[in-house]
């Protein structure tokens, strides 16, 4: 089945060209009748092969949730968690079947709106923030190389941000997760943290680690709306052919949507 689901996964990512390429063709070339149909076509194309995946994926019972710490400390705000609905993204794909996506909990952060359509990074106070180790640990990915971008936490800045997804998810995980440490627990579990901000690394991959330790910065790079940190646990070092695993944070538990939740202790460097 796993074969089955990297192949699906493939075609997935080749009906995303194919729906890009007719949409560009049609609107550079002023092209109608028949490449609106194809449009639609590929549209379809694209998003059955997303719901195969997504069944060939889930194959088996769910693994049992894997306790680690918190991989933040202080006030934070959970979004898209499997609490509320797995898979937690909306898709099975890259191991985020259980994944969860934090903000820092602050009377400060920009709210969602019409105005300014972007913003600049610090206005977030999730920025700069460090992200720490969930466990004892070896450090098996670690890249701070890509850009963290302006904002997109704006009405209109969704259609670009759509546009934006969609040419990012062409390139695999790499594109869309971004700046990203990955850690081997071990027991065949993998720890993702993900958007992380450039050049912030504190690791290298083959390094150990001790929980708690700070291993990067929290950032925007990658398919991301503003400052926050994507985390999950996956049975691969690779997310382009991992399965998520469930976890539950130690002394939290796993925060529902909106649910604001106090992450005890205190980075290590």
């Amino acid at each position: 089945m796993r074969t089955a689901a990297g192949v699906c996964s493939l075609l997935f990512l080749w009906s995303g060209a194919a729906l890009l390429g007719v949409v560009l063709a049609r609107e550079l070339l002023d092209l109608s009748g028949w490449w609106n149909v194809a449009a639609l076509a590929a549209f379809g194309v694209l998003a059955a092969l997303n719901l195969l995946f997504g069944r060939l994926a889930r194959g088996g019972p769910p693994p049992r949730a894997v306790e680690v710490a918190p991989p933040v400390a202080g006030a934070w705000t959970a979004l898209n968690s499997p609490a509320d609905r797995v898979p937690s993204h909306g898709t099975r794909a890259y191991g985020q079947e259980y994944a969860i996506d934090v903000l820092k909990d602050s009377e400060g952060r920009p709210a969602f709106g019409w105005w300014p359509p972007v913003r600049g990074n610090r206005d977030f106070p999730a920025f700069g923030e460090p992200l720490l180790a969930v466990a004892d640990a070896v450090v098996v990915r670690a890249c701070d190389r890509r850009r963290d971008h302006l904002s997109r936490n704006s009405y209109p800045a969704l259609a670009y941000l759509f546009a934006e997804g969609t040419v990012r998810s062409l390139g695999g995980a790499g594109p869309v997760i971004g700046n990203h440490v990955v850690l081997d627990l071990g027991d065949g579990v993998f720890a993702l943290y993900a958007h992380v901000q450039r050049g912030s690394l504190r690791v290298r991959e083959g390094d150990r680690v001790r929980a708690g330790r700070t291993l990067a910065l929290c950032g925007n790079s990658g398919n991301t709306t503003e400052p926050h940190l994507h985390f999950q646990l996956m049975d691969r070092a690779d997310p382009n052919r991992a399965r998520g695993v469930p976890f539950t944070w130690r002394g939290v538990g796993v925060p529902a949507n909106g649910e604001r939740f106090e992450a005890p202790g205190q980075p290590q460097d």
